[in-house]
């Protein structure tokens, strides 16, 4: 078998799975004794590796009776025995790399053995599916395994109460989605009462598809985020404008990086428009920024390809998928000045709470492993980023499946003519035939065309995948016809009807090429699963986006010199590696945009990791009083060394400054004056001032009980820290946003927003600090025992954040303009508003 294994996989993984071969081989060896325990029996087996683990014994050395309990225990529960290479793709799992398997081979069940091995350890195995569907299909019928063995299930979709997710989470095996999983962590992370958390520490994950969440998904971060006040007729009349506007003339396009520029002509219409001097001064970056938005969503951005309009509302297209990505908006204004260009409602702007990318999140797992049919293109991204080896598992039978060279059109039109003709073909042959799409458009298109030759077909796209699997499901049939977006339906099998065998199989017909190889290799893969016969051929056109782009006019003289017919197909080997290559090219350079957003999230998360870990602390501790020391501490030092600088003489030294600073802050009134600290050096008036600071905070911890001093601790400190954060991964955000222009500068943007991010990071600190010990020297305690959050958010998922103030932010205090000098200070310190607040 092993020699066989080199020839259809390669020497590198060969070499691998012989390693596993043997692990395997100790398993099978272990069938008969596990034929013979009861179900019972079979079930204590949970109960003895879930003790031995907590004695000390090594989860490797529990694996092959684990597995082969896993085993029997399917065929009892579930009628289904694991084959020998479904166990070679279980170890793989269980060490924390991925499974490269075909369509039909089985990834949910070769899952079971590497989520039942690591459930025994009782710190709880996360299955991440990419859609709610999968997940309560694949936790009904894997949960009956489980079950049957003494495991708990959990299923964690969008709508389920706080009690239900801890529920959820607590259970030994929980099925869920990747988006549900990360906006749980980022909800855990903005909880102000520590049982409000649902997840566990984050040990082990499968993920199922995980090319579509880790690769496909990457760029794409999770965003929790609260609405924001911002006038929405600027998009109105940037629209109004824009349609006004000739190509060429007044803006340019280029396909190839798709991007818009105006022209002077364009500049002078708007200046003209907008009754302006200088569209480029200072005060009108706003409406040079709409104006430019507004281009794009009309030059750029595709009805019915990038988005589609579903009630009312603008629904971003997933470009991999061909599923609406619900409750997703395009960022930095782009979604509204879409809505202004359909004529639809435009919706306010929102500003950003929490953010995360699927990258961050998954690396935060103790052990990450996954699972799909198409992963080896990007097995260097997955070691690179995720510390994480692709295996090719081979095929339980050989593939069969005949993939005809691509037929390359020198129109479009010849090729939707070709494909109608070839799809008429084999439904009267019945022969079912799955029709690939990259887009709606063309699924819509080719449907129309089916519908005038009176052919029946199904469509699945992003406007009709609420039945997507039962679509898919029959899809094998004879005479069916379907036609999908190259992805939909993934992680459903296709299985054949009765006779179709005989006809040749599932025929698999691609309509364009993808920007990536994996997405064609994912379509074939549709037919030929479990050794079933079955045929791929894709259709192209020197007009497809793809050959577009990279250089199809040579190719198209070429054809008009040879004289040859636009229905003339060529099927060349040549084209077909041309392609190949240029698809290469553009997963190079995606990979490389991937790697950027990485390194600029990376100094989002290590500020992240610091503001939680922190949180965390404060959720935890009783006793918040050492805490607020030091912050009082910091405070005090940090506004003594601002005015006695080193470089200056102690006469030049502003020390009216700090007793003006430390009476309006920490203390009241004359409790520091100038001949308290005169002729003091630094150090000895911060430790004058830490002494009275502190035995006022003593003196303000006498009057309560200890109780209600802890607690009016947290509520500061969560309070001060949430305002902070938020406004702070807005400004981040803003930093971001901009900080591509220092390359014409000739500075890396790169380390100039790791240098500016941690500045901004070291004064938000230091703002956190300060805020905490004016509140808290200064707030009424009885008025302030009431824990509350910051923002209210909700999730979204969108390609990147906002970064506008929301008005409904609520902080610990805020100036009223009808408060007047000399009336008490609305912070409850029991000052006059001007020797408080109002200084």
């Amino acid at each position: 078998m092993i020699g066989l294994l080199k020839k259809v996989i390669g020497d590198s993984d060969g070499r691998h799975l012989k390693k596993l071969q043997k692990t395997v081989d100790q398993i099978e060896g272990l069938s008969d004794d596990m034929k013979k325990l009861s179900d019972d029996g079979l079930r204590q087996k949970t109960a003895e590796f879930k003790e031995r683990y907590r004695n000390g014994e090594k989860i490797e050395k529990i694996l092959p009776e684990a597995f082969a309990v896993v085993r029997e225990g399917s065929t009892r529960a579930l009628g289904l025995t694991h084959y020998p290479v479904q166990l070679i793709g279980g170890i793989i799992l269980h060490h924390g790399d991925i499974a490269e398997m075909k369509t039909g081979e089985g990834k949910t069940l070769v899952g079971t053995l590497a989520v039942y091995l690591n459930a025994i350890t009782e710190k709880g195995v996360h299955v991440v599916t990419v859609n709610e569907y999968l997940a309560k299909r694949d936790a009904e019928e894997m949960g009956k395994l489980y079950k049957f063995l003494g495991l708990t299930v959990g299923l964690n979709v969008n709508g389920l109460s706080r009690e239900e997710k801890q529920e959820a989470y607590n259970c030994d095996v929980t099925y869920g989605t990747n988006n549900e999983f990360g906006f749980d962590y980022l909800r855990d992370n903005m909880v102000i009462y520590k049982e409000q958390m649902v997840q566990r520490p984050l040990h082990y994950a499968i993920v199922d598809e995980v090319d579509s969440i880790l690769i496909d998904e990457a760029r794409t971060p999770l965003i929790i985020s609260g609405s924001a006040e911002k006038s929405t007729q600027l998009y109105t009349a940037a629209n109004s404008f824009v349609r006004m506007l000739n190509e060429e003339e007044d803006y340019t396009y280029d396909e190839k990086t798709k991007s818009v520029q105006i022209t002077d002509e364009g500049v002078s219409k708007a200046e003209r428009a907008f009754n302006i001097d200088n569209l480029f001064d200072s005060e009108h970056v706003q409406l040079n920024h709409h104006i430019n938005q507004s281009l794009k969503a009309h030059k750029v951005m595709v009805r019915d390809e990038d988005y589609v309009v579903e009630d009312g509302e603008v629904q971003i297209v997933d470009q991999f998928t061909g599923r609406l990505m619900k409750g997703r908006r395009y960022s930095d204004g782009l979604h509204q000045a879409i809505e202004a260009k359909e004529g639809l409602e435009i919706k306010r702007e929102s500003m950003t709470l929490a953010s995360l990318t699927f990258q961050n999140y998954f690396r935060m797992y103790e052990k990450l492993a996954g699972m799909t049919g198409t992963a080896k293109t990007e097995e260097e991204e997955f070691r690179n980023i995720y510390n994480m080896n692709v295996y090719s598992v081979p095929t339980n039978k050989p593939i069969v499946r005949i993939d005809q060279p691509d037929l390359i059109f020198k129109t479009m039109d010849a090729k939707f003519r070709a494909i109608i003709e070839q799809i008429s073909e084999l439904y009267s042959k019945g022969q079912p035939v799955l029709v690939g799409t990259v887009n709606v458009d063309t699924s819509e298109l080719i449907s129309n065309m089916l519908k005038k030759k009176r052919i029946p077909h199904n469509v699945l796209n992003a406007k009709n995948h609420a039945h997507e699997a039962e679509i898919i499901e029959n899809a094998g049939q004879e005479k069916a016809v379907t036609i999908a977006t190259n992805m939909a339906g993934r992680g459903t099998d296709i299985k054949l009807g009765a006779g179709v065998v005989d006809l040749g199989g599932l025929f698999v017909l691609g309509t364009e090429r993808h920007e990536s190889r994996r997405i064609d290799n994912q379509l074939r893969g549709r037919s030929g699963r479990q050794g079933d016969p079955g045929e791929s051929r894709f259709f192209l056109s020197l007009e497809d986006t793809l050959m577009r782009r990279f250089g199809s006019e040579n190719m198209s003289k070429m054809m008009e010199r040879l004289g040859m017919d636009e229905d003339q197909p060529i099927e060349s080997k040549m084209v077909s590696r041309a392609v190949e290559q240029a698809q290469k090219r553009v997963e190079g350079n995606n990979f490389d945009a991937r790697k950027q957003l990485l390194q600029y999230d990376d100094v989002m998360r290590e500020q992240r990791d610091i503001i939680y870990e922190q949180r965390m602390e404060v959720l935890e501790s009783e006793n918040l009083r050492e805490v607020v020391d030091k912050m009082l501490e910091s405070t005090i030092e940090r506004n003594v060394t601002a005015f006695t600088p080193e470089s200056e003489v102690p006469e030049d030294w502003n020390l009216q400054g700090i007793v003006d600073y430390i009476n309006a802050t920490v203390l009241n009134e004359k409790e520091i004056e100038l001949k308290d600290i005169n002729g003091l050096d630094p150090e000895e008036m911060i430790e004058l001032i830490v002494d009275r600071v502190k035995e006022e905070y003593d003196r303000r911890e006498a009057e309560f009980s200890p109780e209600m001093m802890r607690e009016f601790e947290k509520v500061i400190v969560l309070r001060t820290v949430d305002t902070k954060w938020t406004r702070h991964i807005d400004q981040m955000d803003q930093l971001r946003q901009g900080i591509h222009l220092r390359a014409y500068g000739q500075n890396d943007p790169l380390r100039e927003y790791k240098f500016e991010g941690f500045q901004m990071f070291e004064e938000m600190i230091a703002s956190i600090e300060e805020d905490v010990s004016r509140y808290v020297m200064n707030a009424q305690i009885q008025t302030n025992l009431e824990r509350k959050q910051v923002a209210e958010g909700k999730a979204v998922h969108r390609s990147a954040s906002q970064a506008n103030e929301d008005k409904k932010r609520k902080t610990p205090f805020r100036k009223e303009s009808t408060v007047g000098r000399n009336d008490p200070c609305p912070c409850g310190s029991g000052k006059k508003y001007k020797q408080c607040h109002g200084r």
